[in-house]
């Protein structure tokens, strides 16, 4: 148990310090260049958005993943 904590609160830690990323594909990448270009602020809200439309899945297989985990644990625990 106190393995997943550990290995848990090292994925936290991970993720909530990494350095800000540019994660763009090639057609956002021209359409921030043309918008910046013209004087628009939407790149910080470009790279935000596509960070959260990454981390969104992650973050649901992780709970479903929780789900599943804590539910068999009970399950087992009821058995003995």
């Amino acid at each position: 148990m106190k393995k997943v904590f550990f290995t848990v609160g090292i994925f936290f830690l991970l993720f909530v310090s990494s350095a800000p990323l540019k994660a763009q594909c090639a057609m956002c990448k021209a359409t921030a260049e043309t918008s910046n270009g013209a004087g628009s602020k939407d790149l910080a809200g470009i790279n935000r958005g596509i960070i959260y439309l990454l981390g969104a899945p992650y973050l649901l297989t992780m709970l479903v993943g929780g789900v599943w985990y804590y539910q068999r644990r009970k399950d087992q625990k009821a058995k003995l």
